[in-house]
């Protein structure tokens, strides 16, 4: 049986998934809890945290494993972690995912950027970058991001048998869903072989990062006087783009007609319309593009649109369909 290769003054190896709903954090540490302690011999404990249970609410997972002789009776969440997973490059905008890290740490993000960029993105000092385009795999493979992340996680967990997770993948889908197996055993061999690392050294007077808990902006001691709601219904700050899967409608403006259908079915109000004169001169609201900080990819657009001026594309690794997008409202107001 492999050994850890280093644990905390507890004697854990401590994950911490950094997520969304939808994306399958929850169930990806179930299944790799399961493979350590069924596959490798650890002991091992696994429990997620999220508030609403729905697409695009933030979502973390915590894993401990430890050696069979030792006992685990720590079950709170993961503030030191070894390892972090970052299943969505777009959660640094308004989480800290990295909170709490060693110098020393690996961080794994899904992310179409370099490792460079993430680091400066993300403001970390040293340790390893570990980067795998996992909505890509997912996509093309018609899986679920959490079995690319998976592989790529075992790449970096190179204490830990390979095969177990595949058996444990088996075991997962075998009797209910067999017709996936196949396809997410590929998606967990795409990751762990796609998976790049890059390692960045540490200053010398590097320390692990403050953990910092979320809480809520206003409580008891904090909220206006009368608990008056300061700022009702205002998104202009609201940022969509974490709970998007990797693809986004793409505006076509030679094949628009100017209907609006895409308009009545977006449920976040994505679309920018400008006001002008039509071929005889009377005024008419004519569509612009989309503002991709509000679309969460639902292509409810692209369904309801009747003559293909929407179509489905890729995000790109700027978080758009295409370069010929419409700024920000926000951007407009300034």
């Amino acid at each position: 049986m492999s050994k850890l290769p280093r644990v905390n003054e507890l004697g854990f190896f401590e994950i911490r998934l950094e997520s969304i709903g939808g994306l399958g954090a929850n169930l990806a540490g179930k299944l790799l809890s399961e493979a350590g302690v069924v596959g490798n011999g650890f002991n091992g404990l696994s429990f997620s945290s999220y508030g609403s249970e729905k697409k695009g609410s933030p979502v973390k997972g915590h894993i401990r494993f430890c050696e069979p002789y030792t006992n685990i009776r720590d079950t709170t969440p993961v503030e030191r972690p070894h390892v972090v997973a970052i299943f969505h490059d777009a959660l640094y905008k308004t989480l800290d995912c990295t909170s709490g890290i060693y110098p020393d740490s690996t961080v794994l993000v899904n992310s179409m950027k370099s490792p460079e960029e993430l680091k400066a993105l993300m403001n970390i000092d040293g340790g390893i970058m570990a980067v795998v385009d996992a909505t890509k795999i997912a996509l093309e493979e018609k899986t679920k991001v959490n079995t690319a992340m998976l592989g790529a996680l075992y790449r970096i967990l190179d204490f830990m048998d390979a095969d177990s997770m595949r058996d444990t993948i088996r075991r997962t889908f075998e009797k209910k869903y067999p017709h996936l197996v196949e396809s997410n055993l590929r998606t967990f061999d795409r990751g762990y072989n796609e998976v790049e690392f890059k390692t960045f050294e540490a200053s010398a007077d590097a320390v692990a990062k403050p953990f910092v808990r979320e809480e809520a902006v206003l409580g008891y001691e904090t909220q206006p006087i009368g608990g008056l709601v300061i700022d009702p219904g205002n998104s202009i700050f609201k940022d969509l783009s974490i709970s998007r899967s990797g693809v986004l409608p793409h505006y076509h403006e030679d094949k628009c007609i100017h209907c609006a259908a895409c308009d009545t079915a977006c449920p976040d109000f994505c679309f920018v319309w400008e006001e002008a004169p039509d071929k005889k001169g009377r005024p008419q609201m004519f569509l612009k593009g989309i503002d991709y900080q509000y679309c969460k990819g639902c292509l409810k657009c692209v369904h309801a649109c009747p003559v293909e001026a929407l179509t489905n594309e890729v995000e790109t690794n700027d978080g758009y369909a295409d370069a010929n997008r419409v700024p920000h409202l926000f951007e407009l107001v300034k």
